[in-house]
């Protein structure tokens, strides 16, 4: 079965960081395309970053790019996040997804998920 697990979560003051982390269960998974979302309640999940299986292309939202850097250790099964001068804009629910196949920047061509991790961000 796969799974996607994440830790890192917390919280933080505003201009802080986290170094987020995502560990696939299997060896498999572990080399798809990774990506991190990031849901606030009531909206739609809003892509972040996204890592090749290689980690030689990555993809930032332009509302993270610049703060937040995308990395994976295939030989750990992990990918991480992360996140710098955060701000109360950023505090929500992240999740790591994979998938086979090309990039992407949409939730519903992600078939594999975690759970999700929280940062919150005091001001």
């Amino acid at each position: 079965q796969v799974q996607l697990v994440e830790s890192g979560g917390g919280l933080v003051q505003a201009g802080g960081s986290l170094r987020l982390s995502c560990a696939a269960s299997t060896r498999t998974i572990s080399y798809y395309r990774k990506a991190w979302f990031r849901q606030a309640p009531g909206r739609e999940r809003e892509f972040v970053a996204a890592i090749s299986w290689n980690g030689g292309s990555t993809d930032d939202a332009d509302s993270v790019k610049g703060r937040f850097t995308i990395s994976r250790e295939n030989a750990k099964n992990t990918v991480h996040l992360q996140t710098t001068s955060l701000t109360p804009a950023d505090a929500t629910t992240y999740y790591c997804a994979a998938r086979e196949g090309a990039q992407s920047t949409r939730a519903y061509e992600y078939p594999y998920w975690g759970q999700g991790t929280q940062i919150t961000v005091s001001s």
